[in-house]
């Protein structure tokens, strides 16, 4: 009888053995299961992005926290994907390449899209549109950019602007960032900087009066988008489905708000993958086309 009662201990304790583990491995698929689907991340849980640290009002570092309209966006597409951002500062020259090669899940740089940058990286949807800008100083005479030619004007290395006057044959001087652009115009050497203008525009008040101005504006026909690398697909559509769903909930045009206050959207413009319905941001005067 005693080895009757022992043997069903034994086989009781093995039950209960048998049931906590399959316990701790249900509890293990709702940890998996929480920590959401493989989107081919660096490391699971973490939206690695690269970006730039001067740049206002798009990608800059205030109090030592990476800021901006392009990145406080990605930190709320983020936040719909349960993902915590961790941002890195480069230069602009060397972003995209960085993002294929690995070293970033994400570019957050108010990146323009062009055929020529799509044969490095991918892009998602278009979340802004933007404006060529023409900085120079008082003192130029510098008004258009039609009057660019024969000037000595300043570029960051591989950005749309260093397309741009590639493309109008003004042999820009390349800088690896918008500080050194800026500096170019306060010590003479350059003439003339072609911009990203929110950034110019920005920069040049920042100067408090001083040499550096604004001149003109030309709309640029290629909207700004997040780049990963073309091996990610599914990041990509993630990212996608958040950033909709951040302009359906309003985040988008809050953001816009307080970045670029009464800034009117083009009318051919729409945000994210233009499906979905958002309140118009609160607008001015439509920006000069220069």
């Amino acid at each position: 009888m005693r080895a009757i009662s022992a043997f069903r201990r034994f086989a009781a304790l093995g039950t209960a053995v048998t049931l906590a583990v399959a316990l701790a491995a249900c509890g293990s698929d709702d940890t998996t299961d929480a920590s959401g689907p493989d989107l081919g991340l660096l490391q699971q849980g973490t939206l690695r992005i690269g970006t730039l640290t001067d740049a206002p009002p798009n990608v800059y570092v205030k109090d030592g926290k990476f800021t901006g309209f392009d990145n406080d966006l990605i930190t709320a597409v983020a936040a719909k994907l349960n993902l915590e951002p961790e941002f890195v500062g480069t230069d602009f020259s060397a972003l995209l390449s960085q993002v294929n090669g690995g070293q970033f899940d994400l570019g957050s740089s108010s990146i323009t899209v062009t055929a020529a940058r799509k044969k490095t990286v991918a892009f998602s949807n278009g979340y802004d549109f933007g404006y060529l800008g023409l900085n120079t100083t008082k003192s130029s005479g510098i008004t258009t950019f039609d009057q660019l030619t024969g000037k000595r004007v300043v570029v960051v290395q591989g950005t749309v602007q260093d397309d741009y006057a590639t493309e109008k044959q003004l042999n820009p001087v390349r800088v690896p960032n918008y500080n050194a652009a800026v500096g170019q115009l306060k010590a003479g050497t350059a003439d003339a900087w072609v911009s990203p203008a929110e950034i110019g525009e920005k920069m040049a008040k920042e100067q408090g009066g001083g040499v550096v101005i604004l001149a003109a504006k030309e709309l640029s026909d290629a909207p700004m988008a997040f780049a990963v690398a073309k091996s990610n697909d599914k990041l990509r559509e993630a990212v996608d489905k958040a950033l909709d769903e951040v302009i359906a909930d309003g985040t988008w045009t809050k953001l816009v708000e307080q970045y670029y206050p009464g800034r009117a959207v083009p009318p051919n413009f729409k945000p994210g993958s233009g499906t979905v319905k958002y309140t118009a941001p609160k607008a001015g005067s439509t920006p000069a086309a220069g």
